[in-house]
This record gives C-alpha cells, sequence and structure tokens, in this order.
C-alpha cells in the first residue's frame, strides 16, 4: 500500500477514519532507561504519519489532541501507537510534526544523492545507511575513502542543489519491468502491493519507501562531515543536511563567541592561543608536581624526626595525587606510625590509610564506607578512591578512637 504521507510528502494535515483500536504496550528508551508504556495501536484508513523504514524513523504528531508516539509498518497497515482509545469508525483529523518530516526528508534525499554521486563518479556503492538524531551516515562497501574524493564528492552534491533537479516520486505495480532498471537493495520480505521509485531527474532512480523533498532546492546545502572505519571492511560517512547544517554552523559560531571572549584575541589566533596556553599548563603542572614531590618528601622526613615518634598521623592535600601519597609513605618508611592521608577535592579523590598490616584491615574498609569510597587492603596498606571528604574529620575520630582503645588494651 502506498500511504497518503508518500503520495504527498508535504501534506501536513489530513482526515481519515479509524478501522481497527487495540490494546497494546510500546518499549521503549526515556533518558536512557528503558520503559514500557501501556496504550493502543491504531490503523487508519490512510495515512500522513510515516511508519519507520528504509532506513528514516517514524513520524511523530497527533490523531485529533492524542499525541502518536511511534508509528510502524505491520504488512500492509501503518500502526499509529497512541495512549488513548480512538472509537473505531471516527474520523480522525492527523497533524504532522512537521519541523521533523522536513528534517528526515532532507536526511534522506540527501542521502540518496550522496549515494548515487559516490557510485557514479568515485565507485563507492552503498550497502546501508542510518539516519541518527544529530547526524547521519552511509556504509559505503570500500576499505578507505580517499580525503580528496570526500572534497569533490561535496562539491558535486552541492552543485546539484544549486541547479535544482526535480525529484519525481513514479508509482508500478508489483513486477514491472520497468523496475528491473532502478537502483535497489531488495524490498522487505513482507512488501505488498505497488513499489515506489524515487528519480533525481539526471541523476538516478532508486526504490524507496520513505518521504522525499520535491526538488534538490530543498536540501538547501550538505556538509560532509568525516569519514571512520565501519565494519566488515566497510568504511561511513558522516554528513549534515540542510537546516543540520545551519544548526551546526549556529552551535560553532556560538562556541567561536565564547572561546573570543574567554580567549580575548580573534578566532583566526584561537589554535595557536589555545596550544600555548595548553603548553604553559603542561610546564605549570610539571613544576607543581615538582614541588609536590618535595613537600611529600619534606612531610615525610618531619614526621621521623618528631620525637617521641607519633603512632598516628592524618594529613590531607587538595591539589596532590597519588604519587605524593606514596612518596610520603616511602619517606616515612615504618608501619608502626599510621598514616591516613587522602588527597583530591570536594568531588572526591582518593584515600591511604597505611600501617601494621592488622589495624590496616579493621579501619580501612570502616574509613573507606565514611568516605563513600571503594578499595582494598593489602598488607600494611588500604587504598581506595572516595567521593565524600565532608566526613573526614569522623574519619579520624574513629582512628583515634580505634587507637586509643588498643593502647588501654595493652
Amino acid at each position: 500500500m502506498v500511504y497518503k504521507c508518500q503520495e504527498d510528502s508535504f501534506l501536513k494535515e489530513f482526515t481519515s477514519k479509524v478501522v481497527t483500536c487495540t490494546e497494546a504496550q510500546l518499549k521503549t528508551v526515556t533518558n536512557g532507561k528503558k520503559i514500557t508504556i501501556s496504550g493502543y495501536e491504531v490503523v487508519l484508513e490512510d495515512t500522513i504519519l510515516f511508519p519507520e523504514g528504509g532506513g528514516q524513523p517514524c513520524d511523530y504528531g497527533l490523531l485529533g489532541s492524542v499525541p502518536v508516539l511511534q508509528v510502524t509498518r505491520r504488512g500492509a497497515d501503518a500502526v499509529h501507537f497512541v495512549e488513548s482509545a480512538l472509537p473505531v469508525g471516527k474520523l480522525v483529523t492527523q497533524k504532522l510534526d512537521w519541523e521533523r518530516r522536513l528534517d528526515h526528508m532532507q536526511q534522506h534525499s540527501g542521502q540518496h544523492l550522496i549515494t548515487a554521486l559516490a557510485d557514479i563518479h568515485f565507485g563507492y556503492p552503498t550497502t546501508s545507511w542510518w539516519l541518527g538524531e544529530e547526524e547521519s551516515y552511509i556504509e559505503f562497501d570500500t576499505q578507505s575513502v580517499k580525503p580528496s574524493d570526500l572534497d569533490t564528492l561535496e562539491e558535486l552534491v552541492n552543485e546539484k542543489i544549486r541547479a535544482a533537479n526535480p525529484v519525481i516520486v513514479t508509482v508500478y505495480k508489483e513486477g514491472d519491468s520497468e523496475l528491473k532498471r532502478v537502483r535497489t537493495r531488495g524490498l522487505p520480505d513482507d512488501h505488498k502491493g505497488a513499489v515506489r521509485v524515487v528519480t533525481i531527474e539526471g541523476v538516478e532512480s532508486n526504490m524507496c519507501c520513505g518521504t522525499h523533498v520535491t526538488n534538490l532546492s530543498q536540501l538547501q546545502a550538505i556538509k560532509i562531515l568525516r569519514i571512520e572505519k565501519g565494519k566488515k571492511n566497510k568504511t561511513n560517512l558522516h554528513f549534515l543536511v540542510g537546516g543540520r547544517v545551519l544548526r551546526q554552523l549556529s552551535a560553532c559560531l556560538h562556541r567561536e563567541y565564547q572561546l573570543t571572549a574567554l580567549l580575548k584575541n580573534g578566532p583566526a589566533d584561537h589554535v595557536n592561543l589555545v596550544d600555548k596556553l595548553q603548553r604553559s599548563l603542561k610546564y605549570a603542572n610539571k613544576n607543581l608536581q615538582a614541588a609536590l614531590r618535595d613537600i611529600a618528601a619534606y612531610e615525610g622526613a618531619r614526621i621521623k624526626q618528631q620525637v617521641p615518634t607519633p603512632v598516628y598521623v592524618s594529613h590531607h592535600r587538595k591539589e596532590a595525587d597519588s604519587d605524593f601519597m606514596s612518596i610520603l609513605i616511602n619517606e616515612v618508611g615504618d608501619q608502626n606510625v599510621l598514616l591516613f592521608l587522602t588527597v583530591g577535592d570536594d568531588k572526591g579523590g582518593q584515600m591511604v590509610l597505611h600501617g601494621e598490616p592488622a589495624t590496616v584491615a579493621q579501619l580501612g574498609p570502616q574509613v573507606c564506607a565514611l568516605l563513600n569510597g571503594k578499595g582494598a587492603a593489602k598488607g600494611p596498606k588500604f587504598q581506595a578512591k572516595v567521593s565524600n571528604f565532608a566526613n573526614r574529620t569522623k574519619a579520624e575520630e574513629l582512628i583515634s578512637q580505634y587507637l586509643a582503645g588498643t593502647s588501654n588494651d595493652c
């Protein structure tokens, strides 16, 4: 069946009768979590809401005032999932999410154009494609793509857009001999009835169920982003079409304005200044680490020189790291001195409890739990990553109480 959305991809409203409405559930993902929604599957006599297929996601919109959460094709039927029941036989006005439809048409027609010219001019055949929320990609059946070919391909596709070649949809009866002359990756196993062929005039003809623009000028522009290694000796080409090109440009300009304000120089100097800042930061960090090593050695020596030698020492340094703690422990070099060391800030860091193994095994897990950490003991050292330094004072009190108790036992 050819749906109304495939007859006229620019139709934004349409009225049709409800044929069936059955209870169902929809498994989906919201905010990264899998959820199940209870609702109804509605089949209409016809629809302007495209059911997902051919690499193109489904349309969204309304049936009356009821939001459509998904549209899928089941045999010849377009099945609309909604959360409220609709009476069978009722005439319902469908309203299309036009912004989503236009975006999908631009990406899909742009994919056809890129696919055709990549094959014609460079011999890169397409095996599949994916229309993503941010960007799309085409999978080429080749191990590599020359960078110079990408530049030429981008020029070729935008030249066709400027030429405003018409995009024509023709419907053929299944088995028509004309279908042997068009590009296809095969029809779905459950396909029934007429076959649509999308023709970019002067470029190619391709079997396709998706919604498309009527003229390449409606694509506005195509930007090829990058290529990356795909699966099984394939190459993926990432691209943007139309509104996505403009949105990406706006985002880039916004970041550029922010960088200009932060760096206090023009966009042309951003790279050089950031490189200079990175080198300066690397040098500063190197000096900081050297200073911290000296401080760790000094603190360790200071502890050793105390008379009498302390039984317990607690030390925290916000800007230090695990090397600082290791140097301090090595400098003290005495398991009879219990060292409670932490490094990091309010967002978290690391802790080490070092001393006599039995004491460390007893106190380590308790201190770690207070600091909301995860770690383990090995010999004289309990080491952990922690995230709550607000309880550090409580941890010190716990250690002091334990040591006082063992001292009294003696």
